[in-house]
């Protein structure tokens, strides 16, 4: 029989399926959660809890910063498993920045959430549902990324195990007109509401303000500091 092999092309090993069959078992750590994004004139607030759980039923972790950094004004949750979302974030990081290296421009917002949206649907990042939050030339964007992939954005959104509940706080409070300082306290009472009710979220509040000046993350031992 006539070899019709191509010398030229490369040589790629069977595909080979991993088994995640184990992955979200009692022994993956994740952030349970509860993370919101809410955009005003001013910039972007973002607020999540800090607890990390095993299975949802032991705390592994009470001091969990989940949401950092990844672009000169943007910045995006953990939601999900510990080591999807530390991936995740470490390779969108290195994206944006290559970007900026080679264009000497940051990337749009817009661009960044693209990005991340085909990350999520094609990379190993197992379990994860962020928030992405910045600012551009265009203003202030929040987008939810779900685990397929979907990339959408809204004036406010949540993400994680706690997200009915903040949602609820929510709702009736969200005003296109918020200040800084109001959507602060308003992320800090969201996350409150989750954290009475919803197991994996709770002990405390990380919270990151983004402007067109940068990023800055703080972080509260107690929600009510906010209120």
């Amino acid at each position: 029989m006539m070899d019709t092999t191509d010398p030229y092309e490369p040589e790629l090993a069977p595909f080979q399926e991993s088994d995640q069959s184990g992955a979200d078992d009692d022994t993956v750590a994740k952030t349970g959660t509860t993370t919101v994004g809410i955009t005003t004139p001013d910039g972007v607030v973002i607020g999540t809890d800090r607890r990390a759980s095993l299975g949802g039923r032991f705390v592994s972790n009470k001091n969990v910063v989940k949401v950092e950094q990844i672009h000169p004004t943007a910045a995006l949750t953990l939601v999900g498993s510990v080591g999807g979302a530390q991936s995740f974030i470490r390779t969108l990081r290195s994206e944006a920045s290559l970007y900026e290296t080679r264009r000497d421009e940051p990337m749009s917002i817009h661009a960044l959430a693209t990005l991340a949206g085909n990350f999520a649907r094609g990379g190993p990042f197992f379990a994860i549902n962020p928030i992405l939050g910045g600012v551009d030339d265009e203003g202030s964007h929040v987008y939810s990324i779900d685990p397929a992939g979907g990339v959408m954005e809204d004036d406010y959104t949540v993400t994680g195990s706690g997200m009915q509940l903040a949602h609820g706080a929510l709702e009736n409070q969200y005003d296109e007109d918020l200040s800084i300082e109001e959507a602060q306290t308003l992320a800090a009472r969201a996350v409150n509401a989750a954290t009475e009710r919803d197991t994996g979220s709770g002990n405390g509040l990380a919270l990151a303000t983004i402007t067109e000046d940068g990023v800055d993350i703080e972080e509260f031992d107690d929600v009510t500091e906010l209120l």
